[in-house]
């Protein structure tokens, strides 16, 4: 048994890597990349120090909506493989000391899913208020105006039952109803078989979206319209979603789910798309009963500052009381942070700085496949895309496939290694000259670095569990400083910008120096001069 499975608290020091399925390793030459293939890898992932691995959707799905779409969530879609190949999988990961950590899209199913199937079949059957219906009004539209994250009304007319449907994503998403206790108990039901083939924990897709107002009242006009959860030409962040999503009974429902989790030792991680993130977070990681931690959007945005990260760590810490926050600057759902945050200066020391001033912040560290080889977003051609947050929001909005392109193996070989058949996406020429196989033999290359830095973290206690305090510094440097009872104090610096600055801290005239995270900076007095991307750690002297 490590140290971390010892440690109740164990998933509070560790470091999470999200694999995205699809575009990480393809085993069997379909261009699509499955279960085998990561198996195949996991020796790659356990090289870079980190202690979760999360696998986004692999479930029998129709994959309108790439496995977010479920349709039996006890099995594996054939295109991913076999309930035999997770098991080796999760059995491969556990010899490496990996934790696995899989997907739960509770929120709604594939409308090819058997439940759906029979709950529209007509108003009497057995399941048929397991989804979210509602009569018309009298002139026929829709019960209300709620809107579906990917565009025009969030219900859909089915003329089976003459009654409209809910679907806060895709018209072949129809949302579950969770006031109908019968969909809590399939659901529980179906995260107790995966707890049984050994799954560690899972990451809550969607849930502030399992329950909504039974009264199905009018969402408000947002006060500002929210452009941090979708983009600015989308209508969803116009309304204050108060009535479709974030609703209170959810509360009971996670604490049943942390109950289960409970049995199993395992965790959890809440995805939180909420107008106000950071308040439903405190409340959905509260008391240590419902979900472990949790994270938002918050930092998944475009908008990059000193002050902006401050804010949303602060503002979560004062509303948390003992629940926690992953901080993640890269996913599936957004374009990488090297483009987003770096943009045409992006470099690797930006990438080099991005990742540990991560890695620096409490909570828990989410990086995303291909961050530890600061891949940039890819330009995907229009008759190349698959998404369909893309092909309706065009050109305004490209859509995720720019983030979601294979993973670059090999720089010698076709398609980048990832495949031996041309892959569902594209693999850009510079991701290509990016590959692992490239990064490898350069010890001075980001993959090496991260390497580095991941473990380097595991041996400073203050990074893994202190608490944090920020310093009053003008951009574009973020200093913190972080706490731990009996140990002193750990300052750390960063430059966010492409320019050397100078900038005056007190508190660094009475620290030593920490060498080995890899990041440029020198101390003249109360001094911190940090290069272009810099960064400089210090630790209190003992008195």
């Amino acid at each position: 048994m490590t140290m971390l499975t010892q440690n109740p608290n164990w998933w509070r020091e560790a470091v999470i890597y999200q694999v995205y399925p699809r575009s990480f390793m393809d085993s069997n030459g379909d261009g699509v990349g499955d279960l085998p293939g990561i198996t195949s890898r996991l020796e790659y992932i356990a090289s870079l120090g980190v202690d979760i691995v999360w696998i986004s959707p692999f479930f029998t799905s129709p994959m309108k909506d790439f496995g977010y779409d479920v349709a039996d969530y006890c099995n594996v879609d054939p295109l991913f493989g076999s309930l035999a190949d997770f098991d080796v999988l999760v059995a491969r990961a556990h010899e490496l000391g990996l934790k696995i950590m899989i997907d739960q899209v509770l929120s709604h199913t594939a409308e090819s899913h058997p439940w759906f199937v029979e709950s529209r079949s007509n108003r009497n059957n057995p399941k048929a208020d397991w989804y979210v219906w509602a009569d018309p009004q009298a002139d026929g539209t829709p019960p209300n105006n709620w809107l579906s994250i990917f565009g025009g009304s969030a219900w859909q007319w089915d003329t089976r039952r003459c009654q409209y449907y809910l679907h806060n994503f895709l018209v072949s998403q129809p949302d579950m109803n969770f006031h109908c206790t019968e969909v809590q108990e399939a659901h529980l039901r179906n995260m107790r078989f995966w707890l049984e083939r050994g799954v560690d924990g899972f990451r809550m897709d969607a849930c502030i979206y399992h329950f909504h107002d039974p009264l199905l009242r009018n969402n408000p006009v947002a006060a500002k319209q929210n452009t941090v959860n979708v983009a600015a030409s989308n209508p969803y962040g116009m309304q204050a979603h108060i009535y479709d999503n974030s609703r209170p009974e959810n509360l009971p429902f996670l604490e049943r789910v942390r109950a289960l989790l409970n049995e199993y030792q395992a965790i959890s991680i809440g995805e939180i798309g909420a107008d106000d993130a950071l308040e439903v977070m405190a409340q959905y990681t509260e008391g240590q009963r419902r979900l472990h931690m949790a994270y938002s959007f918050n930092l998944l945005t475009a908008e990059f500052s000193a002050t902006h990260i401050r804010r949303q760590v602060e503002a979560f810490e004062a509303r948390v009381k003992d629940g926690g926050a992953s901080w993640s600057v890269g996913n599936h759902d957004v374009a990488r942070v090297m483009s987003r945050w770096g943009g045409a200066q992006a470099s690797p020391d930006f990438a080099k700085m991005i990742l540990t001033m991560q890695l620096a912040l409490k909570g828990t560290p989410c990086l995303y496949q291909g961050d530890e080889l600061a891949l940039t977003e890819a330009e995907i051609a229009y008759e190349d895309l698959q998404d369909p947050v893309g092909l309706s929001f065009w050109p305004e909005v490209k859509g995720r496939d720019g983030c979601r392109t294979p993973m670059p193996w090999h720089a010698q070989q076709a398609f980048a290694g990832f495949s031996n058949h041309k892959p569902w996406l594209p693999v850009p020429l510079q991701h290509q000259q990016q590959a692992v196989s490239v990064q490898e033999s350069n010890p001075d290359s980001m993959l090496q670095f991260a390497r580095r830095v991941i473990r380097w973290r595991k041996s400073i206690p203050q990074l893994l569990r202190g608490s944090i305090h920020f310093f009053d510094i003008a951009e574009p440097v973020l200093a913190f400083q972080r706490d731990l009872p009996g140990a002193p104090s750990v300052i750390a610096v960063f430059n966010l910008s492409a320019e050397a600055v100078v900038c005056r801290l007190p508190s660094v005239s009475e620290a030593m120096g920490l060498t080995g995270h890899g990041l440029q900076a020198s101390v003249q007095g109360d001094q911190v001069h940090l290069p272009a991307y810099g960064g400089w750690f210090g630790i209190q002297r003992s008195n």
